[in-house]
């Protein structure tokens, strides 16, 4: 299957990020939707849920992970990619208990970004099957 059309939301406060990760993924021909804060997304939720989530973990009012808790509580489950400019040890075992598909650092390697997305969409046809 082809990206086109697959959705992907990003969710950063950074609107640098944004346009970079929003172009990037253009280019792979994704349908990209970006958000400035966690809250926008979840407002966002109701009329279209993307395929798969790419949230930055260090956010004001909601971090990425309380985000995933948030959204999981509620029953969404997405498959999520967090990124961050400040990749602790700590961190990752915090991810991994939250689901998360990866844990990448910033700035982020087009080539792992493209392979973490690979695997979440991996992750959501999985979960479809089962």
């Amino acid at each position: 299957m082809t990206n086109a059309g697959r959705l992907i939301a990003i969710v950063d406060d950074d609107p640098s990020v944004l346009r970079a990760l929003k172009r990037l993924l253009g280019a792979w021909s994704y349908r990209v939707v970006t958000y400035q804060s966690s809250g926008e997304l979840m407002a966002a939720l109701p009329d279209e849920q993307p395929e798969c989530l790419i949230v930055d973990l260090h956010m004001p009012e909601m971090t990425g992970l309380q985000l995933k808790q948030r959204m999981m509580r509620s029953g969404i489950d997405i498959p999520t990619i967090f990124i961050t400019a400040y990749p602790e040890e700590s961190t990752h075992r915090f991810c991994e208990s939250a689901g998360a598909v990866a844990l990448l650092a910033k700035p982020l390697q087009d080539e792992i970004l493209l392979a973490a997305i690979d695997v979440a969409w991996q992750h959501r046809e999985d979960r479809r099957s089962q």
